[in-house]
């Protein structure tokens, strides 16, 4: 038994495992998009409410956020590229299942189980990633599938407005099987095996965690719709705050815990996911702001929207690969810290700009700020958690940073919609753009406590950490390395 760590693949075996895993990431965040521009025609079709179709997000966010660590633990006891084939397979089932669906039930009972195969295909990529590359050139390589999944995130709205209007909305779910199909062949012949340090599993901890991050996400994602003083919301989150201080307490006191709560005595670990949430907040919280505030103040569709974001979140798929290589050469702190700037800069000049009857030529410097900025951060976090853990907890710290950023996303799309019904509504031009300004402003606030965070971030991956050992090496080879 290997860790994941503890072995390089070829560069050959690396490129398979960074194309592999970049489709699978490319797959799960296109779904995620395409699916939320086609809800007008979902309604219509399925002939259902707004609140119904809101399930189909929900049940989606909540099994990939409570579930993200379990996977991770499930992938250290059987084998990462084991669990990695069965999220694909779950994935394309609940594609399939969405499709054929005659009711919304349905469709909302396939979105779940689209959800769980998401939740073991995230935090498992990450450490076989780190398996393929030097930690010297990991930060290129996660640049790489961060780009890939800036490609989704840009062709979503718009492959989903033209699928929708061009063929129906089942196909927007159809596009996934057949790549499903064949990535798990492909991944179970060209990745190779890997285990985490830990065989055993944590039964209670496993329960705990999931439960206390349903819960908290089912809370944040709800409090969105009904307030935050609804009951279900307060039940809900302490249940959830409840749950998580019972698994803490569990985890120090069980002989082969799921998390190492000494991950986090690490102020750099620490940091890096403090940065990250702060990061998934803005990005998520402020993308979905954007899209809303186009289509109101603009008067386009989501289609219109999409193709109007893309200065925004089509830089994604062009910065990152390039700040992954700068990561590896100056270090992953300064990528961090002078990218949540960028971002806080451009929020604060979105704020400025919100007003009745703003064009969209005013708008297109601000938002390609903003998505330099965001896109430049995600391969320096990613690095950053490889170079705050030892090579045996990397697929643990992976779980529990892939799983803070889901919570960090949801919490941020709920406290900027939050502030904009604060300070605006729909109602007027004039209400939409009170509601813009002082959303983007906390956005803006958002970005500065994550630059903050990352200034306590490594610096660097550490030289120490070189990385996994070559399948092409014999035991004398490997006995001679220092």
């Amino acid at each position: 038994m290997t860790t994941c760590d503890t072995v390089l693949q070829t560069p050959v075996a690396g490129r398979w495992v960074l194309a592999l895993t970049s489709v699978a990431f490319f797959m799960v965040a296109l779904d995620v998009l395409v699916v939320t521009t086609a809800l007008a025609t979902l309604r219509e079709d399925l002939h259902t409410s707004v609140g119904a179709l809101e399930w189909t997000l929900t049940a989606y966010n909540v099994c990939l956020a409570g579930l993200m660590m379990t996977a991770a633990a499930l992938g250290d006891r059987f084998g990462r590229r084991r669990m990695m084939i069965v999220g694909i397979a779950a994935f394309t089932a609940g594609s399939a299942i969405s499709a054929l669906s005659p009711a919304i039930g349905w469709l909302i009972a396939g979105r779940g189980v689209q959800g769980i195969g998401a939740a073991l295909i995230a935090p498992l990529a990450l450490p076989l990633l780190s398996a393929a590359y030097e930690p010297d050139r990991r930060g290129r390589a996660l640049g790489i599938l961060v780009g890939v999944t800036g490609l989704a995130t840009f062709a979503g709205p718009l492959i989903g407005g033209g699928i929708s209007q061009a063929l129906s909305w089942q196909w927007i779910f159809w596009v996934n099987v057949p790549i499903g199909l064949a990535l798990i062949p492909l991944v179970r012949s060209k990745v190779t095996e890997s285990h985490g340090p830990n065989g055993r599993i944590d039964a209670g901890g496993n329960v705990l965690v999931t439960a206390a991050l349903v819960a908290v996400a089912w809370g944040l994602i709800r409090a969105v719709s009904v307030g935050w003083s609804a009951p279900e919301v307060l039940a809900t989150l302490a249940s959830g705050v409840l749950l998580g201080g019972c698994f803490l307490w569990w985890e120090q006191r069980v002989h082969h815990p799921m998390l190492d709560v000494e991950l986090f005595r690490s102020r750099a670990f620490s940091a890096t996911n403090a940065a990250t949430v702060c990061h998934s907040a803005v990005v998520l919280g402020a993308v979905f702001l954007m899209g809303q505030f186009l289509q109101a103040e603009l008067g386009v569709g989501s289609f219109g929207a999409g193709l109007r974001l893309l200065p925004w979140t089509g830089s994604m798929m062009l910065v990152a690969p390039l700040t992954g290589r700068l990561s590896d050469r100056i270090g992953t702190r300064p990528v961090i810290c002078a990218g949540l700037t960028l971002a806080a800069a451009g929020n604060v000049w979105l704020a400025w700009l919100a007003r009745p009857g703003v064009t969209y030529a005013a708008l297109v410097a601000p938002l390609l700020i903003v998505g330099v900025g965001n896109s430049s951060v995600f391969p320096a976090l990613s690095s950053a958690v490889s170079a705050s853990v030892d090579g045996d907890h990397i697929g643990s710290a992976s779980g529990v940073n892939n799983t803070l950023a889901e919570i960090g996303g949801v919490l941020g799309i709920a406290v900027v919609a939050l502030a904009f019904a604060a300070a605006g509504s729909f109602a007027t031009p004039t209400s939409v753009a009170n509601g813009f300004h002082a959303a983007s402003w906390l956005c803006a606030a958002i970005c500065i406590a994550g630059a903050l965070a990352g200034a306590r971030t490594p610096p660097r991956p550490r030289p120490s950490d070189t990385g996994p050992v070559s399948l092409t090496q014999t035991p004398v080879e490997e006995a001679a390395r220092p």
